[in-house]
């Protein structure tokens, strides 16, 4: 079999399986409303090629997703690169995220999290922080969910063994709950 046909085979098995989170995706689509309605704001961070799907969810709201609206608050906490080095100078990389959340995060914003493996400290230690300031996450996981699993108050974890699979259907799930979301946000 040709390498794109069996790539193409392969991503629509993983899109397929996807159809178990309507439900938890259902739920975070409610929650990020629920944030971005009641005047706070949306945190997004993750790890390595998760860090470019954190920056592009976030920018799905602060410009705009499909139709010209007002923006929404999104911060995405994988673009200050001074702030990111000198965290990792001070103290460790691990604590990248988390010192944003300390910093940034307020009771009724939302943070989303994206691990291909579930097993990046960093994601987890933004996890922990949030959950220490009585902030709802949203974490886009693959794999098992790794030592991530269960770390967020919503967990979407995308079945694969695959980190290209994994990532595309993490991509889907990304713009289905922006789309849910979009659809009810006010747009002035």
């Amino acid at each position: 079999m040709a390498h794109l046909q069996k790539a193409i085979e392969d991503s629509v098995a993983t899109l397929h399986g996807l159809t178990a989170l309507e439900e938890p995706l259902n739920r975070a689509a409610k929650m990020v409303l629920d944030c971005l309605t009641s005047g706070k704001k949306l945190l997004v961070c993750g790890n390595g090629g998760s860090a470019s799907d954190a920056t592009h969810f976030a920018t799905e709201f602060l410009c705009r997703f499909k139709e010209d609206r007002r923006p929404y608050p999104a911060v995405s906490l994988t673009a200050n690169g001074e702030f990111m080095t000198a965290v990792c100078n001070d103290y460790h990389a691990d604590e990248i995220f988390a010192r944003q959340i300390w910093g940034l995060g307020v009771q009724g914003d939302v943070l989303i999290a994206f691990t291909t493996s579930g097993k990046s400290k960093n994601v987890l230690r933004a996890l922990e922080e949030a959950k220490r300031k009585g902030i709802e996450s949203i974490c886009f996981l693959g794999r098992d969910g790794g030592f991530t699993k269960g770390a967020a108050t919503i967990d979407l974890i995308v079945q694969g063994n695959s980190t290209a699979r994994i990532q595309e259907g993490q991509k889907l799930l990304m713009h289905v709950l922006c789309e849910i979301v979009d659809e009810k946000l006010p747009k002035k």
